[in-house]
Formats: structure tokens, sequence, C-alpha cells
């Protein structure tokens, strides 16, 4: 098969279906650019996850004179020395454990005074007012609850909190908006494929008069079918190629430049570039093969060879 014959028909056919096959590299391109951002969030959120449940603490919470006369967990009155003796004796027992640090009601108020000095609250409160607490660094974030199962209810104890629960909803959140960018780059894909089936089709009637003489003089199924599978991988290269060029163009503006969340949100760690070019070959490869295959499949039924 002489391969100028089969450019010089892929050639007619796009310039024949040209509004189509525009189409086609449209949807492709989209679809694709969804298909790689949602792949890049799932990166960022498991990057920002290793980056702050590495960071994360245990709090308990140690009863104060105040919590006494209010809340039921300190029932029993104020935190002593010895149950704060226990309470550190145990937590140095636990496996689990890397790191215990004590934050007394003077620390405590002197943080608040620092985060919330201009809240109207700030200026009714005093130092015995705040709790004493134990600030817990876990080898595992995972093991919270052991922490919780162990201290929750003792004697002395007025809660035990774990900021891990705050940054789930967190990335909850994020991984419901990239499930939803999935599903609409499943329609896209879904969209881009019909495009592709449809302007087989059209080209393969365009030029039915073509494959049946080739077919006549003895012209194989496959030296029929391949101007039409090029085609169509040729459009859906194009199309890929427009996908890369959007995620290296959002990454650009984005993170770096332009909008500049990564000066502007100094408390996040973005991916690196190195995470996104590791997408691009995936992302042709996939925009070159489903095109060709959908080609494929549809001249099978369209194109009798």
């Amino acid at each position: 098969m002489r391969a100028q014959f089969v450019l010089s028909e892929i050639g007619v056919g796009l310039r024949r279906n040209l509004t189509m096959t525009f189409a086609v590299v449209v949807s492709v391109a989209l679809s694709l650019a969804l298909f790689g951002g949602s792949l890049l969030m799932s990166d960022q959120v498991n990057t920002m996850k290793g980056y702050w449940y590495d960071k994360v603490n245990v709090s308990i919470f140690l009863c104060n004179k105040s919590d006494a006369e209010s809340d039921p967990n300190c029932a029993k009155g104020a935190v002593t020395a010895d149950q704060k003796k226990q309470i550190l004796a145990d937590l140095d027992k636990m496996t689990v454990v890397q790191k215990v640090a004590y934050e007394s009601s003077d620390q405590a108020y002197k943080h608040y005074k620092e985060q919330f000095g201009d809240s109207p609250l700030a200026s009714s409160l005093t130092p015995d007012q705040m709790q004493e607490s134990y600030r817990i660094k876990l080898k595992d974030p995972e093991k919270y609850q052991v922490i919780a199962t162990a201290f929750d209810g003792r004697d002395g104890v007025q809660s035990v909190q774990d900021q891990k629960g705050i940054l789930d909803n967190l990335f909850g959140l994020l991984n419901g908006m990239n499930w939803a960018a999935r599903a609409v780059m499943a329609m896209m894909l879904v969209v881009a494929l019909m495009l592709i089936v449809n302007t087989v089709r059209v080209s393969a009637f365009s030029r039915r008069r073509e494959t049946g003489i080739m077919r006549l003089v003895g012209a194989s199924g496959f030296y029929i079918q391949a101007p039409f599978i090029a085609e169509a991988a040729v459009a859906g290269l194009i199309g890929g190629g427009v996908a890369c060029g959007f995620l290296l163009v959002a990454r650009y503006f984005i993170i770096d430049h332009g909008l500049a969340l990564s000066e502007k949100l100094n408390l996040i760690n973005f991916i690196g570039w190195d995470a996104v070019l590791t997408k691009l070959p995936l992302i042709l490869a996939t925009s070159l093969l489903m095109p060709a295959l959908a080609a494929f499949f549809a001249l099978r039924k369209y194109l009798k060879v």
C-alpha cells in the first residue's frame, strides 16, 4: 500500500467534511482536557492530603474551672495535677503517638489573641477561661480513634478533637467536584465518539463510488479502510494536541502566573510541572487510539468491504 495514496485520501476526507472534522477536534479536545484535568485534580488532592495530614494534630482539651460549672464532661471539676501526669504518662506509652506538646491556658490565650484579636469576644476573655491541652502528633493520622477511645470521657478531659475531620470535609468536596468533572468528561467522550462515527459514515458515503471501484480491482479491505481510519486518527490527534495545550496554559496561568495561586495561597502545596507533563503522553495516545478504533468498528458496519 502506497503511503502517498493514504495521505492524499486523508487530506481529501478532512477537506470534504471540514465542519464535522472541526466538531470532532473540539469535542475530543474538551473531553480529553477534562480527562487530564480530573487526573491532575486527583494528584492535587493526594498531594494536599500528604501535606496536611502530616501536619494535623489530635488535641486533648482539659477541664478548667469554667467548664466545671457548665460542661457535663467536667462535672467532677477542673483537671488536677495528678490527672495531667497520668494522661501524659499514658500518651507516652502509646505506640501511635509520635510527639506530645503541652499548651497552657496562658499560651492558649496568647495564641487566641494573635489569631482573633479583632473579635469582640476577645476583649471579654481572660487566660483562666482558656483550656489547657495536649497537642498530639500521630505517626498515622488515621489512628485518631485510638486516642479518642482512650481519653474521651476520662476525668479531667473536656473533649478530644481531631483536626483531620475538618480536612476530610474539604477533601470530600474536592473529590465530589472531581467526580462531577469526570461525569462531564464521559458525556463529552460519548459526543466525540458519535461525531467520529458520523464523520466516518459521511466520508464513506461521499466516496462510495471510489471504494466500489477499488473493490472491483481487488483492493484489500484494510487498504480501503486505512484512509478513513487515519483521517479519524489525525482529527483526534489534533484534538489531543489542543487538550495538552489547554492543560499547559491552565497550569501556567492559574498556578504560576495570571491568578498566581501559588503566591496567593501559600498554605497549599500545588502540583508541579512534572505532574502535568507525565499526563500528556496518555492524552495524546488516547486521542489517537480512540478515534481510530471508533472508525474501525464503524467502517465494519457502514463500509462493506
